[in-house]
């Protein structure tokens, strides 16, 4: 009996002993795997509201998947200054999105070449870009890969990113008026603000736009381009016959887009604070529901519209709307440019490993990164059922209205810095790698938005602007992202110009409508005066090899 107890306690104490080896053991196990990690550093020109410090559930599969970790800085100015700073004390991140300040990289020899990293160690970003890779080459004397683009491959676009944005509230309001013009915009403005001159008592606005840095130029100067039926070619409009660049203000139909903004100001419709709010005052002035209108972007608005949905404003939401000077032109927002190479993602000399940093954007390029990244995790974010991903009704309800859900989630998280397949490419399953579909976009609509998009006669905001099939193919692609020498007679040129684009723009839609002629004309000869007719000369001759460089590849 005793041996009995003998031998029991012996076998307890063993096993004890074991267990307590083995927790031991994992703990080192799991001390090694975190010391295993390893930390890049990443620069953004671009400001990511909903950063998640690769601290929620997706970006800990991809840590977990990559052994790497992101240490991330967004800058909010557009990073050019910093950037050069960079380049002047030789001191890079290890990974970089420079967005335009590509060539101050370039030729400070900041960046590594991933060509032959992509063909040794990438294979799913080089089946990602396909025939699109020699896109993505520097120029005809340098072949090198020194960015990868994080545009989306084969993007089908199933909603518009530009136009006017006008509140649900307004048009049903008014009975569903057509808003094809400037004049119908300001019209609908103008009725629904005498009958509401205060939103959930505060005074109404009727339109506002964002001056606030490099953000000028989204809301209150590319407008000019789609108003005036020509495709955003970045601070130039480029003929599509002649291919001839021309600084896009010195057009004179865009004279005119800017002149009816003087009439909106003059008429008390436009928010007095439009030139002096920044980006956090406006999208906190919008989401309070009282914005009639807005000329913007939708990515630049959609935390606020998240907000307001959040908050259950869904008749002050903002439908979208191919608003144009007059009925001759045609809002361009989905004229095809074919694949655009140029900014995206660059791997530093810094980078002490470069190979695991292109495998881990490579991760990101895979048919598992990419599900990651646009639909989450499975069982967590979504379902297998009959062999196909399926996203629950109250997931898809967080979705549409948390608008912290991408921070909390990781999903899209990491999408922008790395490259990826667009809306409609489908994965080895036949499933789409994005959420993104006609119906998928339909349901996500709010009820009042499906009632005002019944009302036009359409199921889509996108069915009321004219298709691709429209427009022709733009062969130099958009012209915004070529690479400009930062220390060229063409970026000194251009940076003046935004100097005075930035001055003479809020002065020209401020002042009187009797002094709006001279103070344009004194905004015109400045621009001559900087020598702009030599830069539309040199900003031609890049656009021309632009497109002897994609012919030969």
């Amino acid at each position: 009996m005793i041996r009995n107890q003998d031998q029991i306690l012996f076998i307890f104490l063993f096993i004890f002993i074991l267990v307590g080896c083995q927790s031991e053991e994992a703990l080192e196990v799991n001390e090694t795997r975190e010391e295993e990690y390893v930390s890049f550093t990443l620069f953004s020109a671009d400001f990511h509201s909903q950063w998640d410090y690769m601290e929620s559930p997706v970006s800990q599969v991809v840590q977990g998947k990559t052994g790497v970790k992101i240490e991330a800085e967004f800058d909010v100015n557009g990073g050019e200054q910093k950037i050069a700073l960079m380049a002047a004390n030789g001191e890079y991140p290890d990974l970089i999105l420079p967005k335009g300040s590509a060539s101050t990289l370039v030729d400070t020899e900041a960046l590594i070449d991933l060509a032959p990293l992509i063909d040794q160690y990438a294979p799913n970003i080089k089946e990602l870009y396909g025939d699109y890779l020699d896109r993505l080459r520097w120029s005809s004397e340098d072949p090198s890969i020194y960015i990868l683009s994080t545009v989306s491959i084969d993007h089908t676009y199933w909603a518009p990113d530009n136009g006017f944005l006008l509140q649900h509230d307004v048009v049903k309001e008014l009975g569903y008026p057509e808003i094809r013009t400037v004049k119908d915009f300001e019209e609908a403005i103008r009725r629904y603000k005498k009958r509401y001159p205060t939103i959930d008592g505060e005074p109404t606005i009727g339109l506002s736009l964002l001056a606030d840095d490099w953000r000028i130029l989204i809301s209150t100067t590319n407008p000019a381009f789609y108003a005036t039926g020509a495709s955003d070619d970045g601070e130039y409009y480029v003929d599509p016959e002649t291919y001839k660049a021309t600084l896009h203000y010195r057009r004179p139909e865009e004279k005119e887009y800017f002149r009816w903004l003087n009439h909106m100001n003059d008429s008390g419709l436009l928010d007095p604070e439009s030139f002096v709010q920044k980006y956090e005052q406006y999208l906190e002035k919008i989401s309070s529901g009282r914005v009639l209108g807005l000329i913007d972007s939708e990515w630049s608005v959609s935390d606020a519209q998240r907000m307001l949905r959040e908050q259950g404003k869904e008749n002050r939401m903002y439908g979208m709307y191919p608003v144009t000077l007059s009925e001759e032109y045609n809002h361009p927002n989905f004229q095809d440019t074919g694949y655009l190479g140029g900014w995206g993602v660059g791997i530093t000399v810094d980078c002490e490993d470069p190979i695991l940093a292109i495998q881990f954007l490579d991760f990101l390029a895979s048919e598992e990164g990419q599900i990651l990244q646009n639909w989450g995790i499975e069982n967590k974010h979504y379902q297998i059922i009959d062999g196909k991903r399926v996203i629950s009704e109250e997931e898809m309800f967080q979705r549409n209205h948390d608008s912290n859900y991408v921070k909390k989630t990781g999903i899209g998280v990491l999408d922008s810095i790395a490259p990826s397949y667009g809306d409609g490419v489908k994965d080895s399953t036949g499933q789409t790698y994005t959420i993104a579909s006609p119906d998928q976009i339909i349901d996500s609509y709010t009820s009042i938005e499906k009632e005002v998009l019944r009302s036009f006669g359409v199921s889509m905001w996108k069915e009321l602007y004219p298709p691709k099939e429209a427009f022709p193919v733009k062969a130099w692609g958009s012209a915004f992202n070529l690479s400009i020498d930062p220390n060229s007679q063409l970026a000194v040129i251009n940076q003046k110009a935004l100097e005075i684009v930035k001055e003479r723009i809020p002065e020209v839609i401020l002042v009187e409508p009797s002094e709006f002629d001279s103070v344009w004309e004194t905004f015109m000869n400045e621009l001559l005066d900087i020598g702009i007719e030599k830069a539309e000369e040199e900003y031609s001759r890049l656009i021309k090899e632009r497109m002897k460089l994609w012919e030969q590849s």
